[in-house]
């Protein structure tokens, strides 16, 4: 396979990477992050604690655990096993759940914020209507925090197109399943390929100047 082909390659799985996991986070998150915000439980400092693990913890140290988790014999792989009767370690799918787990945060910590400046008084007259609390969260506060959702997922897709420490560690490096870009480049520096690397470096430099500065300017235009 040639040098095209090989970069063609790791930004197909890139992108279906990125584009599974924010679908996921953008479903999984929202609920999580009203909680949040929200809640006066006990538990509510030890669950943001353990969502906003990835943001200071080595991607090599969860990606490590989470290897182990999804092996033959760990708790996730032997659910995979028995459900579908598929492994997770070293396959998309396995990098899609390690992906879940290191964006979380990027996309449940905007909305979180966002959603604690929620106007208390709409949600009170919507109670005080009958609106049910499932029905005041999808007609009332998605849609008017609608910019934040836009945000949260364009940082969760970047965040998931620039990993490299847990998608080693989970995925490894196989060529058309689990070779994203990140790897590609670091592979292309081993061969002492400056050119290829610096295709992949600089087209990612790019897509993160522009994702940030669409980000910034979204939330800021009223």
């Amino acid at each position: 396979m040639g040098v095209t082909a090989d970069i063609a390659q790791a930004a197909w799985v890139t992108g279906l990477l990125a584009l599974t996991t924010t679908a996921i986070l953008l479903v999984a998150s929202p609920p999580l992050s009203w909680w949040i915000a929200r809640t006066r439980s006990r538990w509510r400092a030890p669950v943001e604690a353990v969502v906003a693990l990835p943001l200071v913890l080595p991607p090599t140290v969860l990606g490590f655990y989470l290897l182990l988790a999804m092996a033959e014999s760990g708790p996730l792989g032997a659910i995979a096993e028995a459900v579908a009767g598929a492994r997770l370690a070293f396959t998309f799918a396995g990098l899609v759940i390690g992906s879940i787990v290191y964006s979380l945060p990027f996309v449940t910590g905007p909305l979180a914020s966002a959603f604690r400046t929620t106007d208390g008084h709409l949600l009170e007259a919507a109670a005080s209507l009958g609106v049910p609390p499932a029905t005041r969260f999808l007609r009332l506060v998605l849609p008017m925090h609608r910019k934040a959702l836009v945000a949260a997922g364009v940082l969760g897709f970047a965040h998931t197109v620039g990993e490299f420490g847990i998608v080693l560690m989970i995925g490894g490096n196989i060529p058309g399943e689990t070779r994203v870009l990140s790897i590609a480049l670091f592979d292309r520096v081993e061969m002492l390929d400056y050119v290829g690397a610096h295709v992949i470096a600089a087209s990612l430099l790019v897509f993160s100047l522009v994702v940030l500065t669409f980000t910034y300017r979204w939330l800021r235009v009223p």
